[in-house]
């Protein structure tokens, strides 16, 4: 099908909208949906959270009987199955669209073209394929479960000019400024979990939160309770955590992925102690991401030390690095960024590619991904 400039603007409001669930859809994909007749928009939505309506539905009720011979543009193809909710396919087909532009296919095995061949069967014209790159960026953890089985890992690391992260006695309150920070908590609120060692914990007796009051993009219609907490995923493999720390000082669920359960402490409900396998005396970190898909989570935001960071690193395990840099100089002795193995040749350096550069406050924000 060729598409016309307004199927391409169409489907970027779509897209617009669907990146206002970016804080609230996990496990769900991020959806937007617009319907439009005659050159103009009868009705729009984008999906809020899981369990309830999917965007097709909320533009549906805003198009009401308009929609009978309208086109439908969304961002994801149409689901075909009884989940939670009924089928959108049905719905659109019941509403008597004509047309039904998705930007891809859902790669969900219980779609995966199915949505698109029931609105053929009812005679409903389809296309799909527009801004479809667009559209995947939407959903990076979403499409990295579906399609490899775990989720997308994003490392967050903050240092000095010089890259490093703290002073030699481990002091590094603050490196970046108050704006960074608070960037920090919108990042936090997009990610489904928060993986980190039990070193960060302990140092710096981490919360690991969102400060929801922070956020300052909270999606219209929503309270910010509405906000996902991300639950925090901790390695501890030598069971030095304990439930005096501040991280299980909130109600927020806390997984602790162990080689041995801890017997010694009496945990809150909120606190799932998980055993996984090792390599060389410490947790497969493959077997870690595949655990945390296997529970649905889709973006993973790593925000851990050294040694973590490193690990994770050096097993090709991050997808994208999300580095704050503040201007100061903390010289001889400080701590570096990552702690691997040394390399001897310049052909064993993974390469990245840069996607963006932003000042933030006083800081800037560099952002690679894996080429």
């Amino acid at each position: 099908m060729q598409f016309t400039q307004a199927d391409y603007d169409f489907m970027a409001k779509a897209i617009a909208l669907a990146k206002q669930g970016f804080k609230t859809t996990t496990p769900n994909p991020n959806v937007g949906c617009v319907i439009v007749k005659e050159g103009e928009i009868v009705g729009q939505g984008f999906h809020i959270q899981a369990g309830g309506p999917h965007a097709e539905v909320f533009a549906l009720r805003e198009a009401a009987d308009r929609a009978r011979g309208a086109t439908a543009y969304v961002t994801l193809e149409p689901c075909s199955h009884y989940g939670r909710t009924p089928p959108c396919a049905k719905g659109l087909i019941d509403a008597g669209v004509s047309k039904v532009i998705c930007a891809m296919v859902d790669p969900n095995p219980e779609v995966a073209g199915n949505g698109l061949k029931m609105l053929q069967q009812a005679g409903i014209e389809t296309a799909s394929g527009l801004l479809e790159q667009e559209a995947r960026a939407l959903n990076k953890g979403f499409l990295k479960r579906m399609e490899h089985g775990v989720p997308y890992v994003i490392a967050k690391l903050a240092a000095s000019l010089d890259g490093k992260t703290a002073l030699q006695n481990g002091k590094s309150k603050w490196i970046t400024g108050p704006d960074a920070r608070k960037d920090v908590q919108a990042f936090r609120a997009k990610s489904c979990a928060i993986l980190s060692g039990a070193d960060t914990v302990l140092t710096d007796d981490a919360r690991l939160n969102v400060r929801i009051e922070e956020l300052s993009d909270v999606p219209k219609g929503l309270e910010c309770g509405d906000v996902r907490q991300p639950v925090r995923v901790i390695i501890d493999t030598q069971n030095r955590l304990s439930p005096a720390l501040a991280l299980f000082q909130s109600q927020s669920r806390v997984i602790i992925l162990r080689s041995e359960l801890d017997n010694q402490h009496n945990w809150p409900h909120f606190v799932e102690q998980v055993c996984l396998p090792t390599v060389k005396n410490k947790l497969d970190l493959k077997a870690v991401l595949q655990f945390l898909a296997s529970r649905d989570i889709n973006l993973v935001w790593l925000e851990a030390g050294a040694t973590l960071c490193g690990a994770m690193h050096e097993q090709g395990l991050i997808d994208e690095y999300i580095v704050y840099f503040a201007p100061k100089i903390i010289g001889e002795g400080g701590k570096g960024l990552f702690q691997s193995s040394i390399l001897t040749e310049m052909n064993q350096i993974q390469e990245l590619q840069l996607t963006d550069c932003t000042q933030v406050g006083n800081d800037i924000r560099i952002s690679a991904i894996k080429k």
